[in-house]
């Protein structure tokens, strides 16, 4: 028996791969299957099932693709139904992987069809739960992405989730690995540790979540307290990971098309397509093209995408850099943006080559900003998570958080000027090139963030004034 966790850093995504005897079991693929499919030749195994956790929301599973090319059924746990061919599996079915078995435990809660998968090795050992979003490891699914669906309040499902754990995950042994769906980083939780694996034992003895003494009313007020909205892709997301989507090599193959300099100006207007640059802040800020966004491909790009851009079917045009537009379209399509027309051939050189017209942002140095800022009259907004900004900012600064952009947006003068920081600049470019191409320019970005203020006599506090929050 072999077990591999094929874990994804920019998705904080885990996916899992089985062999027994000539058989083999995926768990939650991601969308490009030619991976799995290079893992099955090269072990020389059939896949006989793709096993699902539960109706993915952060992410395009590769589950209709690999069956197609595998012939392998597909398998949710009860309550699932699907536009494709599935097996909606019952509580405690067993399915044989060669001389091993994998039992059907389900675990509603994150959402209803949510199902552990418990494997029990050829001596009839229980040995692993791949938990999907219902155990992570150092927290637990949230319970509020299904609730429309499910016509149920997150109360509810947050109820239904302490039973599924409390019944089912915490009376199995303490010495079973834990495999998660996620780690941290991810926004299908909110506490999750850097930590990609666990025992039964360590998470009932860690969790806050798995507390023995924990009563149903608590879990609930802490399952629920301080999550923050989903990203607005969740729900698309989830519908085409339930009816299905177009191949990954015909999205692909879409967005590998190179676009001459003239071409990707026509196709722009046309298509009304955002143009996405993702090269590097340090990069993009000393040019690029006119009303371009920038999520640079080396930090959390797709999730970024997905929480900004938001709408699925929106057209986007690629600017990257050259070597790199393998990878970016790659990326998009893992969380399902598939209206890819193409990249730019030759990336920003060949633009700005070309004579075409080219904007900037005015980024500043942190010592700049130390010499230029009047603390209480100058504006400063720092657009890091709440927690961040409360550990320690700039004094009397505003906090503005990045996700919530299209809110705060509005509050914005334009006549007045202020500045902008991340912690290191990756963020902060993002929210500069986003109101440049909504027509606010009075404004200085910060490079490298609160890291390199940090290092500046300008003065910070961990002192957090209510009315410098956020309110939205």
């Amino acid at each position: 028996m072999q077990i591999e966790q094929i874990y994804t850093g920019c998705l904080a995504q885990g996916a899992y791969y089985i062999t027994s005897d000539g058989e083999a079991a995926i768990i939650d693929p991601l969308r490009e299957t030619q991976p799995y499919m290079d893992r099955l030749s090269r072990d020389k195994v059939r896949l006989k099932y793709i096993f699902e956790t539960h109706f993915h929301a952060d992410f395009v599973s590769g589950h209709v693709d690999l069956s197609k090319k595998t012939q392998a059924p597909i398998v949710y746990g009860p309550q699932a139904t699907c536009k494709f061919d599935c097996i909606s599996a019952k509580d405690n079915e067993i399915f044989a992987i060669g001389k091993v078995k994998i039992k059907v435990i389900h675990t509603p809660g994150h959402t209803l069809e949510s199902t552990c998968f418990l494997l029990i090795d050829e001596g009839g050992k229980e040995c692993a739960l791949f938990s999907g979003d219902t155990l992570f490891i150092g927290d637990v699914g949230r319970p509020d992405l299904a609730q429309k669906a499910a016509s149920m309040t997150q109360d509810q499902l947050a109820g239904m989730l302490y039973h599924s754990l409390r019944d089912k995950v915490m009376t199995l042994p303490d010495d079973i690995v834990v495999y998660p769906a996620h780690g941290a980083g991810s926004a299908c939780g909110k506490n999750m540790s850097k930590e990609t694996t666990s025992t039964i034992g360590v998470q009932k003895a860690s969790n806050y979540a798995l507390r023995a003494n924990m009563t149903e009313a608590e879990f609930i007020k802490e399952v629920t307290e301080g999550l923050l909205p989903p990203p607005s892709y969740f729900g698309m997301n989830v519908f085409m990971n339930k009816n299905g989507y177009e191949s990954f090599e015909t999205v692909f193959n879409h967005g590998m098309k190179a676009l001459k300099v003239e071409e990707f100006e026509v196709l722009a207007e046309e298509t009304d397509a955002l143009i996405l640059d993702t090269r590097n802040n340090s990069d993009f800020y000393k040019g690029f093209i006119p009303q371009s966004i920038n999520i640079g491909i080396e930090g959390d790009f797709a999730p970024w995408v997905g929480a900004l851009v938001g709408n699925v079917k929106q057209n986007i045009m690629l600017v990257t850099e050259e070597g790199k537009e393998e990878e970016t379209v790659t990326r998009l399509t893992r969380v399902g943006f598939d209206n890819i027309v193409g990249h730019l051939k030759g990336g920003f050189k060949s633009w700005k080559n070309a004579g075409k017209e080219v904007d900037t942002i005015n980024r500043i140095s942190a010592k700049k900003f130390a010499g230029e800022v009047n603390i209480g009259k100058s504006k400063v907004i720092d657009i890091r998570r709440v927690s961040e900004y409360s550990a320690e900012h700039v004094a009397e600064s505003y906090n503005r958080p990045l996700i919530e952009i299209n809110e705060w947006i509005k509050e914005i003068i334009p006549e007045e000027h202020f500045y902008l920081h991340c912690a290191g600049g990756y963020r902060s470019m993002i929210a500069a090139s986003i109101l440049q191409a909504r027509g606010y320019r009075n404004f200085s970005e910060i490079e490298g963030g609160f890291k390199d203020i940090s290092a500046t006599a300008t003065p910070k506090t961990d002192f957090v004034c209510q009315s410098k929050l956020s309110t939205t």
